[in-house]
């Protein structure tokens, strides 16, 4: 078993804390099934060498890192997990205390893993940005997104928060800049109707910020989220697009029962 990165310095009062949805994308990342794929996608064993010499270093965006358990997991284990330790890798979230955390978990992360074993791959850094905005097209090679997906009756928007946060003061004193930023926590779990806003914007940037050929995107989903309707929508994109749920999870009689949906263009079925 891969060890899981470490977030005890990570002000959870601020940033979202691991909990079972974070724990499911590791399980299932690492998983034997979903390893071989990534491996016969990215790897570079002596056969594909020969016959893809000029394949290029994976690029890993996690849209939302948070607190980076998931990134920092993933480029720890690179080599393990993709079959290769020349990979870079980039988080991405609208929270700048998240993009902080999520630094200091990856380095960590791969400080603990290299201990003399070349297996980590390379962070570069943590975007202060919204889902794929500051992301070249079509540069992405693996997507990990754990979005907002708690139905709520609206999602908070960054800058309307910001400018709340803004007029609040105290005997006429500015906000403290901490405050305006726990207003940010709401960003990691609201997900507005049926939990789906932010994810649905997310779909939508799917086929241009991913590689055309080898990009490919997990994305957790609950049963509030209509899973089964999202699965039917993607598919409907074209007939080299595929989905497949690779990994499930939760509360078999609560609303919360997880699962991340695999897609991409081409591709296996799950096993």
């Amino acid at each position: 078993m891969l060890p899981t990165p470490s977030t005890s310095h990570v002000d959870v009062n601020l940033v979202y804390e691991p909990a079972e949805d974070s724990f499911l994308f590791l399980d299932t990342l690492s998983s034997v099934a979903e390893s071989s794929f990534l491996k016969e996608r990215f790897g570079q064993d002596p056969l594909r060498r020969k016959r893809d010499v000029q394949s290029p270093s994976p690029l890993i965006v996690e849209v939302g890192v948070g607190s980076g358990v998931i990134l920092g997991f993933l480029t720890a284990h690179a080599r393990p997990i993709l079959g290769r330790n020349d990979v870079l890798s980039v988080g991405v979230d609208v929270s700048r205390p998240a993009c902080q955390a999520s630094t200091d978990t990856v380095h960590l992360a791969c400080q603990a893993a290299s201990n003399g074993s070349p297996e980590s791959g390379w962070f570069f850094t943590s975007l202060n940005a919204d889902l794929t905005s500051g992301i070249r097209p079509g540069t992405v090679d693996v997507l990990i997104c754990n979005p907002p997906y708690v139905p709520t009756a609206e999602v908070p928007h960054t800058l309307d928060i910001r400018t709340q946060a803004a007029k609040i003061s105290n005997n006429g004193e500015e906000q403290n800049p901490i405050a305006e930023e726990a207003n940010l926590i709401p960003l990691s779990y609201a997900g507005g109707t049926d939990g789906m806003e932010v994810t649905n914007r997310l779909l939508e940037q799917l086929p241009t910020a991913l590689d055309s050929k080898r990009g490919v995107a997990y994305i957790l989903l609950c049963n509030q989220n209509r899973p089964d309707e999202v699965v039917q929508r993607i598919r409907q994109w074209g007939a080299d697009w595929t989905v497949h749920v690779v990994g499930r999870s939760g509360k078999h009689g609560g609303w919360e029962k997880l699962q991340i949906l695999r897609i991409c263009r081409g591709g296996q079925p799950a096993s």
